[in-house]
């Protein structure tokens, strides 16, 4: 605690904002894993699965759109504590007896759990672009690599636990435990984050919210079809396949998705050292169409190797796991655009409305992931997923071309 207090304010702050999503996303990812296991065990189907996230998404979209303006005007102290609030009531839903855990009650939990998942991450990712001086391109990227690499790596735990939990303690305890756990973590941000971080010196107007930057919006289309790329075939096609067709059991299925999450965390931490930043280099519209380009190759060529029957399960776990280092890349890339493009004063307005656009691709991903894999198989799954990778890399071909300043390297 001591050596704590010694850092400069700016570095506390960003310690507690990185702690805070940090928690936030473990306990994300173990309810992910809990509630696709669980009711895959209740004899759900897959589309069943994703229908009960279809409110998690569809209230992400909204809140990434209305949560930057309220960042603006709150500050972004009270959006992040008010999602880790909103969390802990999401997940005391699930408390309810096994009988009153209907599909409407569920999808009200994870639509509670969706804006308080956005909220902490908005909040999280516009702090950091305050954190650091304007000038500093270099370091905004690292720093912002570092927050979400950890927090993807720490997804990944989530999942693990999540298996892990259910087993050990079944759906109630498992839930019960994590909501304690949240609760204090809550606690602790509401004493010591700073006051009035992120609240714009002008007065922010709800017409704002569509941003008015076209590199901004041209990001923004891009991260849609990124991310409804992945979730096509990981989100719910991916678990249920792993189960049903390999006949992998709670912690085989769990701890898998957890390596694969947390290998891509590592991945996005360090992609500044892969696109070269460590040279001199910062990413920009060339390099996100790229590595788009180079992303679609791969769910491609893993539908071709199921169905010519090489070795499925070496092509889908050895192609999972190059999709994932490829797409952290990607993912990477994004994240320190939009941090880059966005207006320092109002920050969390340009950021808002970009996670709107990656809520809206999730959506679209979740949807597709089980009504696809419910009708054609994990292989359509793939092959939309290459086709959306394709669109993306058309998008990202029309961002800014040009190289920023890069002090504090």
């Amino acid at each position: 605690m001591h050596m704590i207090s010694n850092l400069p304010p700016q570095v506390r702050q960003y310690l507690l904002v990185t702690g805070n999503y940090w928690a936030f996303t473990l306990t994300d990812g173990a309810l992910r894993m809990l509630v696709v296991l669980y009711f895959h065990d209740l004899g759900y189907s897959p589309l069943q699965i994703a229908m009960l996230f279809l409110f998690y998404e569809l209230f992400g979209v909204i809140t990434n759109l209305v949560g930057g303006w309220l960042g603006a005007r709150l500050g972004l102290n009270r959006t992040m504590n008010i999602g880790l609030a909103l969390q802990v009531v999401a997940l005391g839903m699930l408390l309810v007896p096994t009988a009153a855990l209907t599909v409407p009650w569920v999808m009200a939990a994870q639509a509670l759990s969706g804006i308080a998942k956005d909220l902490n991450k908005m909040s999280a990712k516009s702090a950091i672009k305050l954190l650091v001086p304007g000038q500093a391109q270099g370091a905004l990227y690292k720093w912002v690599a570092l927050l979400t690499g950890s927090k993807n790596a720490l997804k990944g735990v989530g999942f693990f636990v999540g298996g892990a939990l259910l087993t050990l303690f079944g759906f109630k305890g498992a839930v019960l435990l994590t909501a304690i756990a949240l609760a204090f973590v809550w606690l602790l941000s509401v004493a010591l984050l700073k006051k009035d971080l992120g609240r714009a010196k002008a007065k922010s107007r709800f017409r704002d919210i569509f941003s008015k930057s076209r590199a901004v919006n041209v990001l923004a289309a891009a991260r849609l079809f990124l991310f409804a790329s992945r979730d096509v075939w990981f989100v719910v096609a991916l678990p249920v396949f792993l189960a049903s067709q390999f006949d992998w059991n709670h912690w085989q299925v769990g701890g898998f998705l957890a390596l694969w999450i947390i290998g891509y965390g590592i991945v996005q931490s360090v992609a500044p050292q892969i696109t070269g930043n460590n040279s001199g280099k910062l990413p920009d519209g060339r390099t996100a169409f790229h590595w788009a380009t180079a992303l679609a190759l791969i769910p491609a060529l893993i539908a071709i190797c199921l169905h010519g029957g090489i070795h499925p399960a070496v092509s889908l776990l050895g192609g999972l796991l190059l999709f994932g280092a490829v797409f952290a890349i990607n993912s990477s890339l994004h994240s320190y655009l939009i941090v880059s493009y966005a207006r320092e004063d109002g920050v969390s307005m340009d950021v808002g409305f970009y996670y709107m656009a990656n809520a809206l691709g999730r959506l679209l991903g979740t949807l597709l992931s089980g009504l696809v894999y419910q009708l054609a198989g994990l292989q359509a799954c793939l092959w939309i997923s290459s086709g959306f990778l394709l669109l993306a890399a058309a998008i990202s071909a029309l961002l800014p071309k040009h190289h920023a300043d890069t002090g504090g390297i």
